[in-house]
């Protein structure tokens, strides 16, 4: 689920449209997340929490609201690292 979050978070159209409010914010409500995996927000806070402890998304708090997007640099980082652990001879 984790790695479908990612998948998801690459375009924001893949959840509602933001509050007028939030229209110049970047990210994604943590709310919507959880709406489109369908689990408990204790869940989604706690992947969120992971995904943000290793360095794959950023959040950024807006009054009660907390938005989410990808770090761009730390997904290639840690891919490029897999990939040259896996093939390296």
């Amino acid at each position: 689920m984790r790695r479908k979050i990612l998948e998801w978070l690459k375009d924001r159209s893949n959840f509602p449209p933001a509050l007028p409010e939030h229209a110049d914010l970047d990210g994604v409500c943590v709310a919507y997340i959880q709406e489109k995996a369908q689990l408990s927000q204790s869940t989604i806070s706690n992947y969120m929490g992971l995904l943000k402890q290793a360095g794959f998304v950023s959040a950024e708090r807006h009054g009660q609201w907390t938005f989410y997007r990808r770090n761009e640099t730390n997904i290639r980082a840690f891919l490029s690292a897999v990939q040259d652990e896996l093939l390296k001879s």
